[in-house]
């Protein structure tokens, strides 16, 4: 645990989603609240998409990150405040429009979750 998705719209040419994953698992990881490997994240391109109504050039990049039960409000609020200014950080180029970003947390209910960690030989 944690489950982190980041969806990107695909008009964003110059996003990097492995940067990003890099610098949110980092932010995940100096959070304290979790080790190291129980750290997964992925990104998912969104190409089909609509911001608002009006045309103009818009785009956004949302991330869900699924935790299991028992954190604070505060440490969630904190970790979404870190999840957004990684974020932030590696936009190098601006949009030439309007970019949202937004970050969620999710409590996963711990007695219904389920996991095996398989290692090789």
């Amino acid at each position: 645990m944690p489950h982190l998705t980041l969806e990107y719209t695909t008009n964003l040419d110059r996003f990097s989603p492995d940067t990003a994953l890099a610098s949110l698992n980092q932010a995940m990881l100096d959070s304290a609240l979790f080790g190291e490997s129980d750290i997964k994240s992925r990104a998912v391109a969104v190409s089909t998409f609509k911001v608002g109504v009006a045309d103009a050039a818009r785009a956004f990049i949302h991330i869900r990150c699924a935790l299991l039960a028992g954190r604070s409000d505060e440490q969630r609020k904190a970790l979404a405040e870190r999840l957004l200014a990684a974020l932030q950080a590696t936009l190098a180029t601006p949009f030439a429009g309007e970019l949202q970003l937004s970050v969620e947390t999710l409590e996963i209910d711990r007695p219904s979750y389920a996991k095996a960690v398989i290692h090789g030989l």
